[in-house]
């Protein structure tokens, strides 16, 4: 076990180059978003509506998060180098793009979703849809490489990480439809009730968005017992199964 534990923390400090440059951009993200967590503790203002400082915090965490996820989740498909640098780079640089966006409209007092105020705001709000296109379309292609398989990888370990990239996958289409939705209702003259059908699908979006980390740890976890393989592959199909019911029940309150 000590040696497994050995190995994969090898595994993240000696990775390819562009997943230790994600590593280092998803740790200054979700830095970003602490420090934004303690400057809405620490002034007061309010948690909710699209001017907190909680939208800053929010976006600097989950992208933090989920670019230090599919980095270390991806690492274990067989890709060509190249298609890798290029799915995983695009995604990295977008998270970058959508953060910084997203926390300069925040300072700036200002909606950074659905504001079609000016041209400059505009222009913010379109580069974010234009953004999610560019994610969605690298989840994609790592989603590809996982449906294909990859050879010498678990079972146990591949059903999870096909499990939490189309899941993500769902969480993009999510995403998606709360955009279109948003700037349909934006340019219709009502952007207030955009901000609030976008963030009636917020649980769903959140619930669907971090399956990739939370299924795939466990799989990971699990090599560390001396249960079978087919044991384990047993776990995780208990565990999707448990993980389907959970989106449902989500989506049906909310």
């Amino acid at each position: 076990m000590v040696v497994l534990a050995q190995e994969s923390l090898a595994r993240i400090r000696t990775g390819r180059p562009v997943e230790r440059i994600a590593y280092l951009v998803a740790a200054v993200l979700f830095a970003s978003g602490l420090v934004h967590l303690g400057v809405l503790v620490v002034s007061g203002t309010t948690w909710e509506g699209p001017l907190s400082y909680r939208k800053a915090m929010t976006f600097g965490l989950s992208f933090g998060l989920t670019l230090a996820t599919l980095a270390w989740a991806t690492s274990f498909l067989q890709l060509r180098r190249r298609t890798r640098n290029v799915l995983l780079g695009a995604f990295t640089a977008t998270s970058v793009v959508e953060v910084a966006l997203v926390t300069m409209q925040v300072w700036r007092g200002v909606p950074s979703h659905f504001n079609f105020e000016t041209g400059f705001d505009s222009a913010v709000s379109m580069t974010l849809a234009g953004g999610g296109a560019v994610i969605i379309a690298t989840v994609i292609g790592f989603t590809i490489a996982a449906l294909r398989g990859t050879s010498g990888l678990a079972p146990s370990m591949l059903l999870a990480l096909r499990f939490g990239l189309v899941v993500l996958m769902g969480a993009l289409a999510v995403g998606a439809v709360m955009i279109a939705d948003g700037v349909t209702l934006s340019r219709g003259g009502d952007p207030q009730l955009a901000y609030t059908t976008a963030g009636g699908l917020k649980p769903v979006h959140a619930v669907t968005m971090h399956a990739i980390l939370l299924v795939p740890a466990l799989a990971w976890l699990l090599r560390f017992t001396d249960w079978p393989e087919s044991r384990r592959t047993r776990v995780i199909w208990t565990v999707i199964g448990s993980y389907l019911v959970l989106i449902a029940a989500v989506w049906a309150v909310f």
